[in-house]
């Protein structure tokens, strides 16, 4: 019998991230344990474990968002990604002000060529 992987995210983080999600019905939210958000086979937003979102931004904006909201690039299982940064909880609230960096991240996804 396969074992039900049960997700530790704090239930209202999760609850913010998929707010933030649906102001854009073009994407949709996916993974159970581990939520994330893709296009053409490029993950662009994940939510680890501890309810920190991961935004993968475009790289002349990277530096622009760690600075005003002054946070850090993304890590993951040990590796920083270089163009992730960690999206601070108090944004992650304000959904009307994150969407933007939602909608620019979409952009560059759909940028890049598909896998």
């Amino acid at each position: 019998m396969a074992v039900v992987k049960k997700s530790k995210i704090p239930p209202e983080r999760l609850t913010l991230y998929e707010k933030l999600i649906a102001t854009h019905p073009e994407i949709a939210r996916k993974g159970d344990v581990h939520p994330y958000t893709s296009l053409n086979g490029h993950m662009f937003s994940y939510l680890d474990q501890t309810g920190v979102m991961g935004l993968r931004l475009p790289k002349d904006e990277v530096d622009a968002f760690l600075k005003k909201y002054k946070t850090k690039l993304f890590e993951s299982y040990g590796v920083v990604k270089k163009d992730y940064v960690t999206v601070p909880d108090i944004l992650l609230a304000k959904t009307d002000e994150s969407k933007k960096y939602l909608a620019m991240s979409i952009a560059y996804v759909k940028t890049l060529k598909p896998k």
